[in-house]
């Protein structure tokens, strides 16, 4: 187990909102929770996320499943939950307010 994964783990068991993106998958930050919406960014495979909050968005599906949810991982910032390893198929943090 790299450091990384140790500190995540360590992060995620502390309770904080700190989860994993899917191994071997790069995935797109979108400006909206929508595959519709800008790309502004992408996050390496394996990467650590903080999420922010949650809303619901278009349904996708990808390797942790097939979800409406959306993670907002700062301003703007919005990464599909199917593809981020919650360890829930519901949501893990508040919902977005804006």
């Amino acid at each position: 187990m790299s450091t990384q994964d140790v500190q995540g783990a360590q992060e995620a068991a502390a309770g904080s909102r700190t989860f994993q993106v899917a191994p071997g998958y790069q995935v797109n930050v979108r400006n909206g929770p929508s595959t519709s919406s800008a790309i502004v960014r992408r996050l390496a495979a394996g990467a650590w996320i903080e999420i922010r909050c949650q809303r619901h968005g278009e349904r996708v599906s990808g390797p942790c499943g097939t979800t409406d949810i959306w993670d907002n991982i700062a301003p703007g910032q919005y990464v599909s939950d199917a593809y981020v390893r919650t360890g829930s198929s519901g949501m893990v943090a508040p919902r977005c307010t804006s």
